[in-house]
């Protein structure tokens, strides 16, 4: 164990050092990047977490909270990066870590209305993103910890993909809006934060890659397409603005990042259509107009651009559900990746509820048919957040481990990760063993015990899959 966890760490020193460029050719073009991070995974509700609620600013209420009070508050524990070695020698080579900021950006709460929580005895001071100030300046604290998750991952030889995450959405906590004039209002506070996290980052590789925000809605806090939640479903001057600022928003994020200088000249990025909304269905005659309106930045690096949408479909019917596939990447390929940039599927899974229980057998079928056609059509794909939930992240291991292997069989097939390998003999360097799903098995076995306690069968050794007979 200690020999395994002393290798660990020094690979995140060798890893997480900075690699310096010297010129774009040393830099993948974001089809390359794309193609390279193979299968990818969120680590949600982590660095994500936050009240969430104007009105019952719970965390807040709370002086001594730490950087790990927010890490832990929706039901994980702190990241360790034991988890990102599973990941890697599952087969997964690509992580997107989602943050959300407002918290950390020296917010003031000043409304002087209180509400209390009989249950637990605290008093919420209301916020509202639009009159109170949240400040522009990334807490160092909170800048440190993502920094450290972040060479986690790329400590593994992993992609990492960081964002601005639950700063938009339908919490009232959101102050990202897709709307001309909030655009306006926060577009300084929003290259402001960009420009921190570029400066924080800027002499990292290509294995770093930033994502300027997570799903941003209209001022209705419409899904599906702009305007949605307007009298009527749909009002066009409304879903007009928001699509204008969609837009802004991206452009803002891409000229902010390349202001900074050092790597982030070619670094790749990543823009989301508005609400990430992928263009799924044909109940209303406007549910493609997300992918329709996106634009795909000015640039002054060409080829360095990566646009994104979020799939949950359902799976009560399998049949249905890969028909429903194939149009989505119909539709993805005519009205994004022709606009000269290729697309990553930055969340998936399914919207069945109770789905992984009552509809597994499609679930599975799905999730092998959506990454093998996904790959297919060169488009990387990031499940949010399952697989390994919880407490098993700390052990680490999958408790969703048919789910993972569907994962990577749809993309490596039946084989898996690589070539079956004989069983090293002798007793030579400790082994961590795995199954062939990704779960931990033994942590520093010699290869003569591992041969003598495991059971007949395939397994993962460090990387390498071996047969033992």
């Amino acid at each position: 164990m200690r020999i395994w966890m002393t290798s660990t760490l020094l690979m995140v020193v060798l890893y997480a050092s900075p690699v310096l460029a010297a010129d774009a050719n040393d830099f993948e073009t974001a089809h390359e990047a794309v193609k390279n991070m193979k299968i990818g995974w969120n680590l949600g509700n982590t660095l994500d977490s936050n009240s969430g609620d104007t009105l019952r600013m719970w965390l807040e209420a709370e002086k001594n909270r730490t950087v790990s009070s927010y890490e832990t508050m929706w039901g994980q524990k702190v990241t360790r990066p034991e988890l990102f070695k599973m990941m890697k020698e599952a087969g997964f080579n690509a992580i997107r870590v989602p943050v959300t900021w407002y918290p950390h950006m020296e917010a003031t709460f000043k409304d002087v209305r209180g509400y209390t929580d009989p249950r637990a005895g605290w008093s919420y001071t209301p916020w509202m993103p639009s009159k109170d100030d949240i400040g522009t300046k990334i807490q160092e604290n909170w800048m440190k910890r993502v920094h450290e998750v972040v060479d986690y991952v790329i400590s593994q030889g992993m992609y990492c993909i960081l964002n601005v995450h639950h700063d938009t959405g339908a919490s009232n906590t959101a102050w990202l809006i897709a709307d001309n004039d909030v655009y306006n209002e926060q577009r300084e506070r929003f290259e402001a934060v960009w420009t921190q996290i570029a400066k924080e980052f800027r002499d990292y590789d290509e294995h770093l890659i930033f994502e300027g925000y997570n799903e941003m809605l209209d001022i209705k806090r419409s899904w599906c397409f702009a305007s949605y939640g307007a009298k009527g479903g749909y009002d066009a001057a409304i879903a007009q603005s928001a699509y204008n600022a969609i837009n802004s928003y991206a452009q803002s994020f891409v000229d902010a990042v390349r202001s900074t200088g050092g790597n982030n000249r070619y670094r790749n990025l990543v823009v989301c259509t508005y609400g990430a909304c992928d263009g799924r269905g044909n109940w209303n005659i406007h549910l493609k107009d997300p992918l329709k309106e996106m634009k795909l930045p000015r640039d002054a690096q060409e080829g360095h651009l990566i646009f994104e949408v979020h799939s949950y479909p359902g799976v009560e019917n399998l049949a249905n559900v890969k028909a429903e596939v194939d149009n989505l990447i119909s539709s993805w390929n005519t009205y994004l990746i022709a606009k000269g940039a290729p697309l990553i599927v930055g969340e998936w899974g399914t919207s069945t509820d109770n789905g992984y229980d009552r509809y597994r057998n499609n679930l599975l079928g799905f999730a092998r048919y959506f990454v093998e056609q996904t790959k297919a059509n060169n488009i990387a794909t990031f499940h949010w957040m399952g697989l390994s939930d919880g407490v098993h992240r700390t052990v680490p291991e999958f408790n969703q481990p048919d789910l993972v292997e569907a994962i990577v069989k749809g993309y490596y097939g039946d084989g898996g990760i690589s070539e079956v390998d004989a069983v090293p003999p002798g007793d030579g360097d400790a082994v961590s063993v795995f199954s062939l799903s990704g779960n931990i098995i033994y942590r520093s076995i010699s290869p003569t015990q591992a041969v003598q306690h495991l059971r007949k069968g395939l397994y993962l050794m460090d990387g390498k899959k071996v047969m033992v007979k």
